[in-house]
């Protein structure tokens, strides 16, 4: 059985790696080196900021905007993964642990949640044909499908 998960896993990088290409993967993302840490934004807008160990804080996480009762749901549901981080808390932003084994289709969808706060229209228009960061498509092999009917 172990055999069997350790081959399903994707080669992992680091937290901070996964976490980059999760959001490098939105529509026209940017990452910009701001107070010392890496934030990704789309058209000059901040959805997503790195927090590694901020003011020698015990965790490694991504503060997202998040909607109106978000954040306390989130933080009431699993307070060991969520917190409100300072300074953006009170305006409803979610700090999310990326240091714990974290669900990564869980950290994807919150970043694409926080995205889609910011992004403008014309974007969220090209995100909903785009496949979900953090997940890839795999290709398909034709000639194995058809060789096996």
């Amino acid at each position: 059985m172990a055999r069997r998960r350790a081959r399903g896993r994707r080669a992992a990088g680091t937290p901070v790696e996964r976490l980059r290409a999760i959001c490098l993967a939105l529509p026209e993302a940017t990452e910009k080196i701001a107070w010392g840490e890496p934030t990704w934004r789309v058209r000059g807008k901040l959805f997503a900021q790195l927090d590694d160990h901020h003011h020698g804080a015990d965790h490694l996480a991504v503060w997202l905007p998040s909607g109106l009762g978000e954040q306390e749901a989130m933080i009431f549901t699993d307070p060991a993964r969520f917190f409100r981080p300072p300074y953006v808390g009170q305006r409803g932003w979610v700090g999310v642990r990326i240091d714990r084994r974290p669900s990564w289709t869980q950290v994807a969808a919150l970043v694409e949640r926080a995205y889609r706060q910011v992004a403008p229209p014309s974007l969220l228009e090209s995100l909903a044909t785009a496949p979900a960061p953090g997940r890839q498509r795999r290709k398909s092999n034709a000639k194995t499908r058809r060789g096996t009917r």
